[in-house]
């Protein structure tokens, strides 16, 4: 530690100055530490660390590595605090006295802006991101430079409103570092006025860009009208560039603010911000060529890994000053998205939200559930999911992020299995025999079979999401596929059969209410039609059972996807997957035994005689026109289909060539269907 720095001015280019000595108050005394870590260095061998009598594994563990950047979060890299930084030159203001450069370094300070926007909602800590920024934490100095203190005002105003939607879900227990302000200055006085001063500027900024535009004669009349930079061959681009960006922020800012009105009142005007945002970002991505040009720099190469549009350097960030306010954690290392990737980013973002301000307020929790789970096959990130947040203890599950959700759906499903069981048995010890109750009991206990039945309808869906997350985590191996479609097997299995019971007695309470005195015809053939929503689940069923079949066929026959592990047996492996199932009795008697006693004879002259994907295949075909104005359905259908003849296909050819071609290999991949895997039959 050295007890001198040269400290230097910050040039107009913003190249940070070298780090200054720490100060030394009446109270502290600093001495040089470098001869004795020299000499502690030499002395210890490879792996040694010097530690006290008392200290232990435990220790080691929370131990930091004095000056190391990523666990030391004492040590300073350019400045010890936010004055010495200004005091040196880090964030001037004006940013520069040619108004050229202040405007290029202003849009570069507001492309950098966006890019630590992006990181910091990927989860990254606010501190290190978007406050790594001098001019907002001192955002008083500012008040000189309308446009910088306007854009100022509007970024700590959207990241005060992102953060309370977030708080107020309470989804965020996966980013924990996202709502964590470590004192940061997020309250200013006046940001309730953040956008009339943001409008006030575009507003000038707008009559620069109709001033530069305007013929000779017209000019004249707005000679009074200062221009943005005096290089009259710049204006108009630098014009455009800033009103997109400024747009985009009025736009953004005012979609939080209708998406927070109650009871979704505000979701019809926020989808016009949407549109307005994206329409601004196509606009900001446009502008990079024109900004590439004035900057001077030669980095075509590595734009795209470049923070700002212009390829330069943002002035006035300094991530490290923050450092010390992540206490007690360590500092984390922050990568800072690509100016473009957060771009990307904020598109993704909006389409998002789009997609949440287009759903209608449906009162029927299947069609919320269904929508939710649809909604979570686009992977939306943390913003977007805490806007779709809603009360319920299972949607909130359901706008988690996968692996969060999977974990918490199957510590759900013990609570929905005990409900069932207790509404059981208060309907048995309220009610009794059917036929000793009167009328008015057997209403009562109407009802409470319509809840018993839809509360089991959904602990088997709960069930049938567990399974399927874990497919798109990655939680399988190959060598694990068939006992994992034979329990979703079982689960939808059950599933259907709750679902038909559901609206069979649905239909019967409708059909009690008409008071007919004979069903017609026409009835009849109603009632003993399958609804289409169980012969969705029955595709499902068979492409399960179709899977389940090959794949024990292929290890039984040719001893294909066996990979005995030295660490646990198939037994363990069955338990560790589906041991919350069980202890849930999801479903019933489905044990490893019956699963081996399901699989051990299957052969492929058996799979030949009843090909499930056959049967896959024609459901799919027959239901497509039940779902005609259900498009999320149809595409799954479609996917299902895929998948049904792919492996139809693949099955016939490894009954014909298997046993003559020892060549023959079978992989299995999820090129059509997320969950569904597709055989692909080839020769070595």
């Amino acid at each position: 530690m050295a007890d001198k720095a040269v400290s230097e001015e910050a040039s107009m280019d913003g190249q940070a100055p070298k780090p200054t000595s720490i100060p030394v108050t009446d109270n502290t005394v600093w001495a040089d530490a470098s001869p004795l870590l020299d000499a502690a260095c030499i002395g210890l061998r490879y792996g040694e660390l010097i530690h006290g009598d008392n200290f232990n594994l435990f220790a080691a563990m929370s131990a930091l590595e004095i000056m190391d950047p990523k666990m030391d979060s004492g040590i300073v890299c350019r400045y010890y605090s936010i004055d010495e930084a200004i005091e040196n030159g880090a964030a001037p203001v004006p940013i520069s006295l040619d108004s050229t450069i202040d405007v290029q370094c202003t849009i570069d300070i507001m492309d950098h802006l966006l890019a630590c926007e992006a990181a910091w909602h990927k989860g990254h800590s606010l501190a290190q991101t978007v406050f790594s920024c001098i001019y907002l934490l001192r955002l008083d100095r500012t008040a000189s430079h309308a446009l910088l203190h306007s854009y100022g005002r509007v970024i700590r105003a959207t990241c005060k409103a992102v953060l309370s939607v977030v708080s107020d879900a309470r989804t965020h227990e996966e980013e924990d570092l996202f709502t964590m302000t470590y004192g940061l200055p997020l309250n200013g006085d006046g940001d309730e006025k953040c956008l009339s001063m943001l409008n006030a500027v575009e507003e000038t900024i707008s009559r620069q860009l109709r001033a530069c535009k305007a013929t000779s004669s017209k000019r004249r009349v707005s000679e009074d009208l200062e221009p943005l930079q005096y290089n009259p061959n710049l204006e108009e681009g630098f014009c455009k560039a800033l009103l997109c960006r400024l747009r985009f922020r009025k736009h953004f800012f005012h979609v939080l603010t209708c998406m927070k009105r109650p009871q979704g009142r505000g979701l019809e005007l926020a989808r016009k911000h949407i549109a307005s945002c994206i329409s601004e970002l196509e606009f900001i991505l446009k502008s990079a060529e024109f900004l590439q040009s004035c900057s001077g720099e030669s980095c075509e190469d590595d734009i795209d890994d470049k923070t700002t549009a212009s390829g330069r350097e943002p002035i006035g960030f300094d991530a490290s000053l923050n450092s010390r306010l992540s206490a007690p954690t360590p500092p984390r290392a922050i990568k800072i998205l690509s100016w473009k990737k957060a771009v990307e980013y904020f598109v993704k973002l909006l389409h998002d939200l789009d997609v949440i301000c287009s759903y209608s307020l449906d009162p029927h929790l299947e069609n919320l559930l269904r929508f939710v789970v649809q909604f979570q096959k686009s992977q939306p990130d943390l913003v977007a999911r805490s806007h779709l947040q809603l009360v319920m203890n299972l949607l909130k599950i359901l706008c988690t992020n996968a692996a969060w959700q999977r974990r918490k759906l199957g510590k759900i499903l013990q609570d929905w299995r005990v409900i069932y069981l207790q509404l059981e048995l208060a309907l048995r010890n309220e009610f009794g025999e059917v036929s000793s109750s009167s009328n008015d009991e057997n209403i009562c206990m109407k009802i409470f079979q319509h809840i018993l039945i839809w509360v089991e309808e959904q602990t088997y869906w709960i069930a049938c999401r567990f399974l399927m997350l874990g497919f798109e985590l990655e939680l399988y191996s190959a060598s694990e596929y068939c006992m994992v479609y034979w329990y979703s097997y079982a689960v939808l299995i059950k599933l259907a059969e709750k679902t038909h019971l559901k609206m069979a007695v649905s239909y019967d309470t409708a059909k009690r209410k008409g008071k007919k005195k004979r069903d017609s015809p026409k009835d009849l053939v109603r009632e003993s039609r399958i609804p289409p929503a169980v012969l969705f689940l029955q595709c499902y069923i068979c492409l399960a059972e179709g899977l389940t079949m090959m794949l024990a066929a292929l290890r039984n026959e040719f001893m294909i996807l066996q990979s005995p592990s030295p660490f646990n047996t198939e037994q363990e492996k069955f338990v560790q997957h589906f041991e919350l199932l069980q202890r849930a009795c999801i479903p019933d008697h489905a044990s490893y035994l019956s699963f081996k006693e399901s699989t051990t004879h299957a052969r492929f002259s058996t799979l030949v005689m009843y090909n499930y994907f056959k049967d896959a295949q024609r459901i799919a075909k027959e239901v497509k026109s039940s779902f005609s104005n259900d498009p999320d359905r149809l595409a799954e259908l479609r996917k299902l289909e895929q998948v049904a003849e792919h492996n139809s296909v693949a099955l016939n050819l490894i009954c014909r060539l298997g046993a003559l071609d020892p060549s023959l290999k079978v992989s299995f991949e999820f090129s059509h269907h997320p969950f569904f895997a597709t055989a692909v039959v080839r020769r070595s």
